[in-house]
C-alpha cells in the first residue's frame, strides 16, 4: 500500500525526471537524440499520470496516459525521425544561444518557476501540488528552446515539450482536464506534428535548409 506522503514523493520523482530530460534536450545538438529524449520524456509523463490515476482513483487519467504513450512516445517521434532522414540533417551546428549559456539560462528559469509558484503551493491540498513548479519550469524551458534554436525540427520538439509541461501542470493543479478536452488536445498535437513535418519539407525544398531564419528572406 502506497501512503499519500510516499505517493507524493513518487509523483515528484516522475516530474523531476521530466525536467531532467528538458536539460538533456537543451544540451543536445543531434536532432535524432532530441527526438529520443522527447519520447523518453513522454514516457515519464505517462508513468507520472498513471501513478496519479492509481493514487487518486480518477480513471480517465489512465486513458490520457495511454494516449501520451501512443501519440507522443511512438507516433510523433516516428514522424519527426522520418523528416530528419528525408532532410538528411543530423546536427544543429548554428544556434542563437550556445549550449553552455542555454543550460545556465534554463537553470535560472527553474529557479524563477519555483519562486513564482512558492507562495501558492502551501494553499494546495492535492497530492501533486509540488509538481506545479516543475511543470511551469518545463513550459518556460520549452519556450526558451524555441527561441534558442534555429532548426524547425528542434523548435517543434520545444513546442511539444511545452505541451508536456502544460499536461503535467493540469495534472498537478486539478488532477487532469476533462477527458473530452484531453482528447481534443491530443488530436491538436498530432495534427500540429503532421503540419510541422510538411512545413519542414517545404522549407527544405525552398531554401535547401531547415533553418527558420531563412523565412525572413521571404518577400511578397
Amino acid at each position: 500500500m502506497i501512503t499519500p506522503p510516499i505517493g507524493s514523493q513518487l509523483v515528484d520523482l516522475g516530474s523531476a525526471l521530466l525536467l531532467l530530460t528538458c536539460f538533456g534536450i537543451v544540451a543536445q545538438r543531434r536532432l535524432s537524440a532530441c527526438v529520443d529524449l522527447f519520447a523518453l520524456q513522454s514516457v515519464f509523463l505517462a508513468l507520472t499520470a498513471t501513478l496519479v490515476a492509481f493514487l487518486t482513483g480518477i480513471h480517465h487519467i489512465y486513458i490520457a496516459a495511454a494516449l501520451t504513450v501512443l501519440i507522443k512516445a511512438i507516433v510523433i517521434p516516428r514522424i519527426l525521425k522520418k523528416v530528419i532522414e528525408r532532410l538528411n540533417v543530423k546536427r544543429e551546428l548554428v544556434m542563437n544561444i550556445n549550449v553552455p549559456a542555454s543550460l545556465l539560462i534554463c537553470g535560472a528559469l527553474v529557479m524563477v518557476a519555483f519562486l513564482i509558484t512558492q507562495p501558492i503551493i502551501p494553499f494546495g491540498h492535492l497530492l501533486t501540488r509540488d509538481s506545479l513548479a516543475i511543470a511551469l519550469a518545463i513550459v518556460l524551458i520549452g519556450f526558451f528552446t524555441m527561441i534558442a534554436r534555429q532548426k524547425a525540427v528542434t523548435q517543434m520538439i520545444a513546442f511539444l515539450v511545452m505541451e508536456n509541461g502544460l499536461f503535467l501542470g493540469a495534472t498537478a493543479a486539478t488532477y487532469g482536464m476533462p477527458l473530452i478536452v484531453e482528447l481534443g488536445v491530443f488530436f491538436d498535437v498530432l495534427v500540429a506534428a503532421l503540419i510541422a513535418g510538411i512545413y519542414t519539407n517545404r522549407l527544405q525544398d525552398a531554401f535547401d535548409s531547415v533553418d527558420t531564419a531563412h523565412l525572413s528572406e521571404l518577400k511578397e
